[in-house]
């Protein structure tokens, strides 16, 4: 499997067995740091990091895993780049592909992505978009691999707002391995129907199944997984917040949808996660709709049941994986 010079801009233009290559590397690397392997593999390579949008996890994880494979790391943040105001898309992926091995970016639109890929002429890697999160679904794949041991078969649910980049990717994740996608919401909340169609073409032929329920008890049922995400976005108004809280509310992840799944069920979330009100926005929205948990209850958040640290951890592994597999023509696995 050769993917140097590949870009990694969303999971659609990646096989089921390039897929599969880079979540078994990703489990390989992981291995390998746990038992002291020197993995600096890709020493003098020099990556840029671009951020508009703030990170926690996206930006440690990729800071630590250039580190860990000898590479070094400059990030750039929202006030530290001209990219897209004083300067163009494709000035600046021309800029700086001539100083550096690879670009990953976090931010807006896909199309910024998919440009800086086309004239970077460096492997560019998609930290979020809106459209799409290919890092995050190779986070979840691993994490589910390691506790089940499979991805094909799994029943996999998500609830809540799934139009945007957790609901695009994880349904087209699921495709593309064979597991069988239910996306529960209110149908105003489901992904575009052309994507839909994509998807379903594809699960043709992987075996998967996708599916769409209003109902979150029979969503649930037999469940091997049940993933949430925040139902608002920073800086919408309140108008959207309360509108979006009441129609979502009902798709909140609870004991009772839990245990309607069965014991065998667990918990993911791409974080940070709005369960207690131990953050500020947390304690603004209990002020304002007197809740303290949304998508899901701290309950569940801390239960047994829960592996979104599990989940976290792998971000840095998959990203690790991403960047090895990109930058390097070697077979690690």
């Amino acid at each position: 499997m050769n993917l140097k010079g590949r870009h990694f801009l969303k999971l659609l233009d990646y096989t089921p067995e390039e897929i599969e290559y880079l979540i078994n590397l990703a489990s390989t690397l992981k291995k390998d740091k746990k038992a002291g392997v020197d993995q600096k593999d890709l020493r003098g390579k020099n990556v840029a990091l671009i951020f508009e949008k703030t990170s926690t996890r996206t930006r440690c994880a990729f800071e630590v895993a250039a580190a860990d494979l000898g590479i070094h790391p400059v990030y750039l943040d929202p006030q530290g780049s001209q990219i897209g105001k004083k300067e163009s898309i494709a000035d600046t992926a021309r800029v700086l592909g001539r100083m550096f091995d690879g670009i990953e970016y976090r931010g807006f639109g896909q199309e910024i992505v998919e440009d800086l890929a086309k004239y970077a002429g460096v492997p560019v890697w998609n930290g979020l978009t809106n459209e799409f999160h290919p890092t995050q679904i190779l986070a979840d794949f691993l994490t589910i691999k390691e506790h089940f041991g499979k991805l094909k078969g799994i029943n996999f649910v998500y609830m809540g707002d799934a139009r945007y980049n957790m609901g695009n990717s994880l349904m087209v994740g699921c495709a593309k391995m064979g597991l069988n996608f239910t996306a529960c919401a209110p149908e105003k909340y489901f992904p575009n129907s052309e994507l839909i169609a994509t998807c379903k073409k594809i699960a043709e032929k992987t075996g998967a199944t996708i599916n769409f329920e209003t109902d979150p008890i029979k969503a649930t049922k037999n469940a091997d997984v049940i993933y949430t995400d925040v139902w608002v976005s920073m800086g919408e108004p309140d108008s959207v917040w309360k509108e979006r809280i009441e129609e979502l509310l009902p798709y909140q992840v609870t004991s009772e949808i839990m245990e309607n799944a069965g014991a065998q069920c667990r918990f993911m979330h791409c974080l940070p996660a709005f369960h207690d009100l131990n953050t500020t926005i947390g304690k603004q929205v209990y002020d304002k709709f007197n809740l303290s948990e949304l998508e899901v209850t701290n309950e569940v958040f801390e239960s047994s049941q829960s592996i979104v640290f599990d989940e976290a951890e792998n971000r840095m592994h998959t990203i690790k994986a991403v960047m090895y597999a990109t930058l390097v023509n070697t077979d690690k696995n």
